[in-house]
């Protein structure tokens, strides 16, 4: 079995067409979505009715629940700019996701932890720095959660880590935004880099699950063009280089 897992779209339809070709060349029987689809400036809209036509199995981000859930004073402006562009038959889709989800009995979806899609499982936070977790931190923030594989996003930080117990935890990476700002509970920039498109693929091969992180390139300039002209050259310096301005 073959499964391409996807997350953290943020509304770049291109990179995301980008992505399916690639993974469609490749083959795959099924195709998963860890959430945070649609915040940012770029196409919502037309990302969400494209999502609502694929029979994948989809979570929720932190960013569809604080869409659905904040007024318009505390949101920040990459909900508040999806959110302008969206109707309610998508917030109704939005709505009717769930925060996780069991796929199969041996691969776990999750967008930051099985219990908390702020928190993330493979990072720390520290002042001036996001490291990678240490053994002990992640076995803790796994919780009850005991399939064989968990699935991971949030962070936009590709990487593939086995626990103590063996559990493979895999988060692919940002199909959509190569690098961003995060406030919680510090600031710090995370970034790859590249303006590439991020995903995984998970194969099952002998009885064991074997993870590919793939960076496939895109029209990029053409989203970071989009942000720009939408106000938010912070955004438009980070589609179009990978790094933080």
């Amino acid at each position: 079995m073959r499964i391409a897992v996807v997350s953290d779209i943020h509304g770049n339809l291109p990179a995301l067409e980008a992505v399916i070709r690639d993974f469609r060349s490749r083959g795959v029987d099924a195709v998963v979505n860890l959430g945070d689809s649609l915040s940012g400036p770029l196409l919502p809209l037309e990302t969400a009715q494209f999502l609502m036509a694929q029979d994948w199995p989809t979570i929720a981000g932190n960013h569809e629940r604080q869409m659905l859930t904040q007024g318009p004073e505390p949101m920040g402006p990459s909900d508040a700019c999806a959110r302008a562009r969206l109707s309610r038959r998508e917030l109704d889709w939005m709505a009717a996701l769930p925060s996780t989800l069991p796929f199969t009995p041996e691969v776990f979806l999750c967008h930051g932890t099985p219990d908390s899609d702020l928190d993330a499982l493979l990072e720390t936070l520290e002042p001036a720095r996001l490291r990678a977790a240490t053994a002990a931190e992640v076995d803790a923030r796994l919780g009850a959660a005991a399939a064989p594989v968990v699935l991971c996003g949030h962070t936009h930080v590709p990487r593939a880590v086995r626990s103590s117990s063996g559990q493979l935890i895999v988060n692919p990476g940002s199909v959509g935004l190569p690098a961003l700002e995060t406030t919680r509970p510090y600031k710090v920039f995370v970034e790859t880099g590249s303006p590439d498109a991020r995903y995984a693929i998970l194969e099952q091969r002998g009885g064991s699950w074997i993870p590919m992180l793939i960076s496939v390139p895109y029209q990029h300039q053409t989203m970071a063009d989009l942000a720009q002209a939408r106000n938010r050259p912070d955004w438009a310096h980070a589609l179009r280089t990978g790094y933080m301005a």
